[in-house]
């Protein structure tokens, strides 16, 4: 039986979970690469043979996607898969339209053939965008159940970066499991929230694998989704956030409206710092994609640890990386408080930015006075640790969830600011969690 040639591309997360669930063992398959985007450091790899199965004693090869025309070519290539998200609907129509001038049938695969099933009940939370608000959402639910008395561990949507064989399964609970890891920033930025409310978390590559191992410890299974993925698990309760700052995008962006179709509670977040015309469009498009969904409101509060006055200071806000800059926010938490406290000026960190991070601004245009806290190597942290102490910066917001304390050694103080979900309208969270408990435990 002639095989069908397939290239997977992704990002390091998705794609391996598809590679696994649906064509590790599939004779009908030959994946001849992944390919890689998005994030940097992770072209030129292999993905390894002890995770690929008898049919690829080699593993499979992970090439960048810029080669993709020429790898379609020179391996007669079938189908391209496409498998990482936080994509503008537009952009995927172009990756297919590259796909299929090449000569290969382009592909979206679906919950059928990607989703696991559980053995403990799980409480997918979702997004529409990168940034929305749903890891401060993920923490709520988690001190909701613990408060009714549930076990509970947090998976979250894949960041494996470095070594994939080492990666397979990861159990996070203290900081010295970052450390053991090797954790990037963009890891930490989603890790130490949870490990400062005290909640286990597991990640790495092999997703069906992690769950059967986070399963074995909790009562209830929460998957704390990333980018606007949808879930890699069958859900009891689907949650998704939605952010007016950016309304339209939970229709314009793949796969977020996905997750808006599957969500049976909907959040729309920040609220109170959106117009009320752009709330009133992101309503009319879940009226329209999913009106059977109950719809909640909410606000993130954002606040710090220790009242700093920043009057006439300069001050370098430091921001979540993906959700500056593939989430393409123009600021984030950090500039929202820089704001609110009435800073001196707020400084331009393009006119000190060094090496990779200076890239990162040419790649990202749209940032301009904040700084994303880019990590995925020691040669990269070392420049970000030069780009904020070479600023003329008085003062330091850290908006980035990750506490660069603990790492960078900064020359300038820094306040450290958190953001949590406050409901503002809506069936009380408590309520439909309680509710959730009553009926699956």
């Amino acid at each position: 039986m002639v095989r069908k040639k397939v290239i997977i591309l992704g990002a390091a997360g998705r794609d391996f979970h598809n590679f696994l669930t649906h064509f590790k063992d599939n004779r009908d398959y030959e994946v001849v690469a992944f390919t890689a985007t998005q994030i940097p450091f992770i072209d030129d790899k292999m993905f390894p043979a002890s995770m690929s199965g008898e049919l690829y004693p080699n593993g499979v090869p992970i090439v960048p996607e810029e080669n993709l025309p020429e790898l379609i070519g020179e391996n007669d290539i079938d189908e391209c898969i496409l498998a990482y998200s936080d994509l503008p609907a537009a952009e995927v129509i172009r990756i297919a339209s590259i796909v299929n001038t090449a000569g290969a049938d382009f592909k979206l695969m679906g919950t059928k053939n990607t989703m696991v099933k559980s053995l403990k009940p799980l409480i997918a939370i979702c997004a529409t965008r990168t940034g929305c608000g749903k890891s401060q959402t993920s923490r709520t639910i988690v001190n909701i159940l613990r408060g009714l008395g549930k076990k509970v561990a947090v998976i979250r949507h894949p960041m494996p970066y470095g070594d994939l064989e080492a990666m397979r399964v990861q159990r996070f609970e203290t900081y010295q499991d970052l450390e053991d890891h090797d954790c990037t920033f963009e890891e930490r930025e989603e890790y130490e929230p949870h490990i400062e409310n005290n909640t286990i978390v597991y990640a790495g590559v092999d997703y069906e694998a992690i769950l059967r191992q986070a399963e074995k410890e909790a009562d209830i299974v929460i998957w704390d989704g990333g980018n606007n993925d949808f879930s890699f698990y069958h859900a009891d309760l689907y949650m998704t956030v939605l952010d007016p700052l950016r309304a339209g995008d939970e229709v314009g962006h793949y796969p977020g409206e996905i997750s808006l179709r599957l969500a049976d509670i909907v959040i729309i977040n920040k609220v109170v710092s959106a117009d009320l015309e752009d709330i009133e469009r992101v309503r009319d498009n879940i009226r329209k994609i999913n009106p059977k969904a109950l719809v909640i409101e909410a606000a993130s509060s954002v606040g710090s640890e220790k009242m700093e006055s920043l009057l006439n200071k300069r001050v370098l806000v430091v921001e979540d990386g993906p959700s500056v800059t593939h989430g393409n926010m123009p600021f984030g938490a950090g500039f929202i408080y820089a704001k609110r406290m009435g800073v001196g000026e707020l400084i331009d960190p393009r006119k000190f930015a060094v090496g990779s991070i200076k890239a990162t601004f040419e790649k990202f245009p749209h940032l301009e006075q904040i700084l994303p806290a880019m990590g995925y190597s020691d040669v990269q942290r070392k420049e970000l640790e030069d780009t904020i102490n070479f600023s003329d910066a008085d003062v330091v917001i850290q908006g980035t969830p990750l506490d660069l304390g603990k790492i960078l050694d900064i020359k300038k103080k820094v306040v450290k600011i958190n953001y949590e979900l406050v409901q503002v309208s809506g069936v009380p969270l408590e309520t439909i969690i309680g509710d959730f408990v009553q009926n699956n435990c």
